[in-house]
């Protein structure tokens, strides 16, 4: 048996599946001893050398050596097994077969929402939401999937004013507390790039619910799985992207998720003052990705299977007030859209709105973004489950 056999199947005897908990748990379990008793360097015969000063600043990830080979946690299941994820910071770090396994599982937690009695399988789970931004949608959304999933919530709804961040405590030692109390991190914060040094600091799961002008990768892989159930493809399909495509987190994950699938074109429809910025551009382009900017939304709209629409987010002009007066209100989706759209096509929005989509579209069976944030609910019910590796 290799090293990382024998160190994924000692983790699943002691009860831990997680990459970045089950290699403390496996090599205790090897040992017959508790973590501080064990000595810095310990040989396993054939299996290797386990060095315990090799222990990253991200947690107790074990560095095996066998020769030149370095095994760094217990082997991840292939599609159509089991499988795992780590933290789930942005939406690059998905691949297709990945995406579809997510989906399968989204789809099973249907059946578990629509079942009067309540699921169990993450009883004794709890999972501390940490929200430094508002948040409606999302922040529930995941609460309701845990506790759907019998495990429990410890939240901050405004952890920026009400934790000791009010008092100038640092995120990575909140994060180094909160990981004490919980086993998954649910985390928005206002700066870009947060999500990512909370991971680095926890020893357990972190999911990133949204980083100032970022990213929101769990948004993305809702509005994914939307669109291929609204649609029924995800190949060859045309999106418009349409409002504040500077400072929307959301249409940035979107692209970089829907650049994994073939044929796919997006149109970028924007006032001049949020434009999509030259990041997105260029990865989509290095992808081979086509893209094209336009300012003409009836022309846009009568071309996509998708419009999504998003508001002019005002929080992130500062004192700039007369830039977002430019441009809100500049591109709206109403009845004369619908006219132009596609039979077929939808029209998304990850929420809230303003007045960019006129409350009389709602009636449209186009108008599928209450669908999309119900959808919401079973993408992060089908995360929770296989971050905490429970099938």
């Amino acid at each position: 048996m290799s090293a990382a056999s024998l160190l994924f199947s000692c983790s699943m005897h002691v009860g831990v599946s997680h990459p970045k908990l089950a290699a403390k748990s496996s090599v205790c379990c090897l040992l017959n001893q508790p973590w501080n008793n064990l000595n810095p360097k310990t040989s396993f015969g054939n299996l290797g050398v386990w060095e315990k000063s090799k222990i990253s600043h991200k947690g107790d990830e074990i560095m095996w050596r066998t020769g030149a080979v370095q095994v760094e946690s217990a082997p991840s299941y292939s599609v159509g097994q089991k499988f795992q994820l780590d933290d789930v910071i942005e939406a690059q770090q998905f691949d297709r077969e990945t995406l579809n396994a997510i989906f399968e599982v989204a789809k099973s937690m249907e059946s578990i929402e629509n079942n009067s009695s309540r699921s169990q399988m993450l009883k004794g789970y709890l999972m501390a939401t940490l929200f430094y931004e508002p948040s409606t949608r999302t922040r529930l959304s995941f609460e309701s999937a845990m506790k759907r999933l019998g495990g429990d919530v410890l939240t901050t709804e405004n952890a920026r004013e009400f934790s000791s961040a009010a008092k100038g405590e640092t995120l990575e030692d909140t994060i180094r507390t909160v990981e004490g109390y919980s086993d998954i991190i649910v985390m928005r914060h206002f700066e870009s790039g947060a999500a990512k040094r909370a991971a680095a600091t926890a020893s357990i799961p972190v999911i990133n619910a949204g980083d100032g002008p970022g990213q929101h990768p769990t948004q993305a892989l809702l509005d994914v799985y939307t669109i291929e159930r609204e649609i029924g493809k995800l190949d060859g399909i045309r999106v418009g992207l349409v409002g504040d495509l500077a400072n929307g987190r959301t249409v940035r994950s979107l692209a970089y998720l829907l650049a994994k699938y073939q044929d796919v074109k997006f149109y970028f429809v924007s006032p001049n003052v949020v434009k999509m910025k030259d990041d997105i551009k260029d990865y989509l382009t290095s992808k081979g990705v086509e893209w094209e900017e336009s300012a003409d939304l009836m022309e846009v709209a009568s071309k996509c299977d998708v419009v999504y629409q998003t508001r002019i987010q005002k929080e992130r002009f500062g004192e700039k007030i007369d830039l977002y007066e430019e441009a809100r209100g500049k591109y709206i989706v109403n009845k004369d859209v619908l006219r132009v759209m596609q039979k077929h096509a939808v029209v998304m929005h990850p929420l809230p709105r303003l007045d960019e989509i006129t409350v009389d579209v709602d009636s449209d069976p186009r108008a599928a973004y209450f669908r999309q944030a119900k959808n919401g609910l079973y993408i992060r019910m089908a995360l929770l489950k296989i971050d905490t590796s429970r099938y």
